[in-house]
């Protein structure tokens, strides 16, 4: 199972690369499967990073990072529910 510096190491890359997608590996499974999405107040620029594999369903979560320019992030006013992209219910790695 990948470590929680790992996963950190990816997300950097993966983060670094927006708006253009990434081809980074999983660090758990090595799939090209991940995902990143930013839930946060509308135009703040900052929020809440969703940052899992849709292959192996392990990831992080990470509070207050900075939203990128050009990223749109799903609006904390909308009902958890209704928000879009969907995040599934992976296994946070601690």
């Amino acid at each position: 199972m990948a470590t929680f510096e790992q996963w950190l190491d990816a997300y950097d890359i993966v983060y670094r690369a927006l708006p253009a997608a990434s081809d980074q590996p999983c660090p758990n499974c090595r799939r090209q499967a991940l995902r990143l999405v930013f839930t946060g107040p509308s135009g703040s620029g900052y929020g809440y990073a969703s940052f899992w594999c849709d292959a192996c369903l392990e990831g992080i979560h990470l509070s207050r990072v900075p939203v990128p320019a050009g990223i749109v992030a799903r609006s904390l006013a909308d009902a958890p529910e209704t928000r879009r992209p969907t995040v599934p219910n992976y296994r946070v790695v601690s």
